[in-house]
């Protein structure tokens, strides 16, 4: 409970039971403090802030505050038809409210379990537990501007959570390379924002459009439900184009390429020139490796020259394998995602640092990954198609009307 950073996260998080605390933001509300807290008053009570940690128990969190284990035993009995203390988790904020005397006498536990709810045991006068929920609010916003820097710089200084650029890289993918976006690229965001008593800022709730300028081109990006009630989410340019590949660019997060698919190369631990059927991504030891489509994972193993690898097979055309490994993480015979974790970067077999080399085959035939115009998810049915233009319509012009002037400043 003396770690700053735990407290200051605690209190970001339960700040959301706070009254008349200055809420432009949650660091202003961190940096001047509520004057109550869930229904206490910040200049009656010394009030402590702190995260579930593992293996922590509502038993042990009370112990720790001058209560027997009997007293624990019977507050959970009287408490148990309003609150179930074994549904605590770990990395859920909490607090303890204690008297600001130099017995510190315990007032209340309340515990946060998500966004806007908190339970509250109240240990004075008569032992009482009750829940209280605070009302969130989403509301819209649209941002354009032009990069100076990286996507996560732009949004920062627009104001802006950045896991929203962790959800535009996922959307993006399989279209734009962010590493390779240059200054001046402009771009426009639709997302929606929650605010917890329509006025402490809670993070990015979804995205409902977006476009980017890449390589002179502007891509755009819409969710859309195409069937309706499946709450299931695809994303579609203007046209109704699906922005997913049926392949990832490639099998790491960071590209960096080192060696390209040749007819003949000088090889560097052998010291004789032959062909290399692959792309080779340098990266650190350990490196998450990805499969570049969703399949079933062929072969498994080790040799010599290719060190530890996983092969997937995706279709009856398309293959692709994974070399050097430094830990192979998929098994034989396993259904892999696109996108999942299959192995670790490493320097096995023949090679002279960390890197994977990348093999692609199809049709049986090992071919450059790189030269290939790879195929795309479907995009959307003849019948959707009307509705989905429709529901993009005003998207679309609001998202272009915002950057036209932005653009013109």
């Amino acid at each position: 409970m003396k770690n700053t950073s735990i407290f200051l996260l605690g209190l970001i998080l339960l700040v959301s039971c706070a009254k008349n605390a200055k809420n432009d933001s949650t660091i202003l509300a961190v940096s001047k403090g509520p004057k109550e807290i869930c229904g206490f008053k910040t200049s009656e009570y010394n009030i402590v802030f702190d995260t579930i940690q593992q293996g922590a128990t509502f038993g042990n969190l009370i112990q720790y505050q001058n209560r027997g284990k009997r007293e624990v035993y019977d507050i959970v009995a009287a408490i148990k038809d309003t609150f179930d203390v074994r549904s605590i988790h770990i990395q859920k904020p909490f607090a303890l409210v204690r008297s600001k005397d130099r017995y510190k006498k315990l007032a209340a536990f309340i515990y946060q379990p998500e966004r806007g709810i908190y339970h509250v045991i109240d240990f004075r006068d008569s032992l009482k537990a009750y829940t209280k929920r605070r009302p969130i609010k989403i509301k819209e916003k649209t941002i354009a501007g032009a990069l100076d820097g990286s996507l996560s710089e732009a949004l920062n200084k627009e104001g802006v959570d950045a896991a929203l650029a962790t959800q535009l890289t996922k959307v993006y993918a399989w279209s734009i390379d962010f590493f390779k976006l240059q200054k001046g690229n402009k771009f426009g965001i639709t997302f929606t924002e929650r605010f917890i008593d329509d006025t402490l800022y809670d993070g990015v709730d979804s995205l409902k459009a977006a476009f980017f300028e890449y390589k002179g081109k502007t891509i755009y990006a819409f969710p859309f439900e195409q069937k309706i009630g499946s709450g299931k989410l695809e994303y579609f340019d203007e046209n109704g184009k699906a922005l997913k590949n049926f392949f990832l660019k490639a099998p790491l997060k960071f590209v960096n390429i080192t060696s390209r698919f040749a007819k003949t190369r000088f090889h560097p631990v052998q010291h004789r020139w032959k062909a290399h059927k692959g792309t080779d991504y340098a990266a650190p030891t350990g490196t998450p490796i990805m499969t570049t489509a969703s399949g079933v994972v062929e072969q498994t193993g080790y040799t010599a020259g290719n060190g530890n690898f996983v092969k997937v097979k995706h279709d009856r055309t398309y293959s692709t394998q994974y070399l050097h490994m430094s830990k192979i993480i998929a098994r034989r015979g396993q259904r892999v995602t696109q996108g999942d974790v299959i192995g670790k970067v490493g320097s096995t077999g023949l090679a002279t640092g960390p890197h994977v080399c990348y093999r692609f085959w199809k049709n049986g035939v090992q071919v450059d990954a790189l030269g290939l115009k790879l195929p795309s998810s479907e995009g959307l049915s003849k019948q959707n198609l009307p509705r989905y233009l429709t529901y993009i319509k005003p998207l679309k012009k609001e998202l272009d009307s915002i950057a036209s002037l932005k653009y013109k400043k």
